[in-house]
């Protein structure tokens, strides 16, 4: 079973800029990043293949966000900035480790996720 561990988050201010990181124990597949904060649904992201080749992002980031990976390391990282209040959630990186046709932005697509991060954004 492969296991994924966040580090990064935390608090920053309003136009700032944080990375978060997110280890995977083994192989994956594509990887994805979502957050949810309180009160609102679970909102994915962004995705990356496999190979790094392809990325995908929600319309409502408007280029802020960044995903990446090192395949070398088994991780994926979440660059992001010009951060708003807003931005203010748990954000979560999810494995895809076997296929199941679900669509990247679809959350059951992953079979893993990480433990979660907190990232705040102060006004």
């Amino acid at each position: 079973q492969v296991q994924l561990v966040q580090s990064g988050g935390g608090l920053v201010q309003a136009g700032g800029s944080l990375t978060l990181s997110c280890a995977a124990s083994g192989r994956t597949l594509g990887m994805a990043w979502f957050r949810h904060a309180p009160g609102r649904q679970r909102q994915f992201l962004a995705f990356t293949s496999r190979s790094g080749g392809n990325s995908y992002y929600a319309d409502f980031l408007k280029g802020r966000f960044t995903i990446s990976r090192d395949n070398s390391k088994n991780t994926v990282y979440l660059q992001m900035n010009s951060l708003e209040p807003e931005d203010t959630a748990v954000y979560y990186c999810a494995a895809e480790v076997s296929s199941n046709g679900a669509a990247y932005y679809n959350a059951l697509r992953y079979n893993c996720w990480g433990q979660g991060t907190q990232v705040t954004v102060s006004s």
